[in-house]
């Protein structure tokens, strides 16, 4: 291949190690629109009434290392349309590229966008690489002004793909395996953000700063992974894990799994959220009675009224409400929680421990309800041994998941046979606490036996 050929000038951008992991994507969008615009000019000449557009994460100039490279020729009633498209598609596929790819004029893409949610999407993000810009302008006007239109349907087809993907991709904050774009909390739960904004979904500008702090994460993880990799594919493998870490600067694979884990919780939590509000705004007020003093349902939600520095159960009691409704905690609540919430007192208060026992009860119905505690850092009030457990990875081939994720998928199958055993509280809280050593230095079974003495009688029991 000559120096000319678009693999030599991009393998030039991926082997230079003076370039991060946060340029390399712009980097590669650049110098593949130069080689296209270039094809384009030499095979096409003329830019009248035909466009060749780039979609998808070429859209966004976010090309990885083995990003498929996705084209859309339009035009306005071209009938050598197809010809003109294989003068561009052949010498990427000589090339060893795989496009995704689509020749259509406007009318035809419009129709498409209608009714196909991909097509939609892929518009939202698409930008000129070569050709008539007028024509590109009017196709993108008239599908944004589609998608607004159409936009409580829409949402509603998003939603369904998020919970979808999420089903089949798992959690890229606790699995040891993570899938950093299709998983909950990956690249795609943002892409889905951003179209629902684009629908007219309002997001606080706030909450759009942390997504960007933590897209960032993920994405120069994705890139280096493919760097190193030199394969399609975004699983993050614990044997590729040291290097993406040595590349990216972490001194070692934790920490580069732990700040992975931290911005994939961010994006799933403020991802949660926002589909929350989207449902709110069409859902009936579900019909729950609330009997503890200081909480109350509101939209969906479970929300405190009290002070949690003067009523340290409060925070027990909405967790324990929150579990049995399945409604989550209002996110003005966990806030005020975080603020407010004391540590509880060494022995804890009368009640406190029946209320923490009786969350654990819960199953998996519990997880959600101390994973959102967990996120705001209000769990660690209840059990500071906690904190350094957070988010922390397991590299070995005996877990899946994260050492704070473990524990509580072990307390949800505890609670599955804990009506097998005279002791339930024993059970749950053992399996709550039996690998809380993990988190400090020496030999964690040892650790943990010194932790869960001191836990134990905090706790309250004899």
């Amino acid at each position: 291949m000559g120096e000319s050929s678009l693999v030599v000038r991009r393998e030039k951008i991926i082997s230079d190690q003076g370039l991060s992991a946060r340029e390399i994507p712009q980097a590669l969008s650049k110098v593949t629109d130069e080689f296209l615009i270039e094809l384009f000019v030499r095979e096409i000449q003329d830019d009248d009434s035909v466009a060749l557009v780039a979609v998808g994460g070429y859209g966004r100039a976010e090309l990885a290392p083995s990003s498929d490279l996705d084209l859309m020729l339009i035009h306005k009633d071209r009938e050598d349309v197809d010809s003109l498209a294989d003068r561009i598609w052949y010498p990427l596929w000589d090339e060893g590229f795989k496009l995704g790819h689509s020749v259509r004029s406007v009318e035809q893409t419009l129709r498409l966008a209608s009714t196909d949610l991909e097509t939609a999407t892929s518009l939202l993000n698409a930008r000129l690489v070569a050709g008539d810009a007028t024509l590109l302008e009017e196709l993108l006007t008239r599908n944004e002004d589609q998608w607004v239109s159409h936009g409580l349907d829409r949402l509603d087809e998003l939603a369904r793909n998020v919970t979808r993907r999420h089903r089949l991709s798992g959690e890229v904050a606790f699995l040891l395996e993570p899938d950093l774009k299709e998983g909950r909390g990956g690249l795609r739960d943002v892409h889905a953000i951003d179209w629902a904004v684009r629908a007219g979904v309002e997001v606080p500008v706030h909450d759009h700063e942390r997504l960007a702090e933590a897209y960032q994460v993920l994405l120069e993880a994705r890139v280096e992974l493919h760097r190193i990799s030199r394969k399609r594919g975004d699983v993050l493998l614990l044997e590729e894990q040291d290097s993406v870490a040595a590349a990216i600067g972490d001194d070692d694979a934790d920490i580069l799994m732990g700040r992975v884990a931290a911005a994939a919780r961010t994006v799933a939590y403020l991802s949660d959220e926002i589909w929350r509000h989207i449902d709110r705004e069409s859902a009936e007020e579900v019909s729950v009675e609330i009997e503890v003093a200081g909480l109350t349902v509101a939209d969906n939600e479970i929300v405190a009224l009290g002070d949690p520095s003067t009523d340290p159960l409060l925070v027990l009691h909405a967790a324990v409400q929150a579990m049995y409704s399945g409604l989550p905690l209002a996110r003005e609540s966990l806030h005020l929680f975080a603020e407010r919430q004391v540590d509880l007192p060494d022995p804890w208060p009368q009640g406190a421990r029946e209320l923490f026992v009786e969350l654990l009860k819960g199953g998996h119905r519990a997880i959600p309800v101390i994973e959102s505690l967990d996120y705001f850092e209000v769990w660690s009030h209840l059990l500071p041994e906690w904190t350094p457990n957070r988010s922390r990875p397991q590299r070995n081939v005996y877990h899946r998941f994260t050492v704070d994720r473990h524990l509580l998928e072990t307390v949800a199958e505890a609670a599955r046979l804990s009506h097998r055993v005279q002791r339930p509280d024993l059970l749950l809280v053992a399996a709550l606490l039996h690998d809380v050593g993990k988190g400090y230095p020496g030999d964690h079974t040892e650790v943990g036996m010194r932790l869960i003495g001191s836990i134990a009688s905090r706790c309250g029991f004899s």
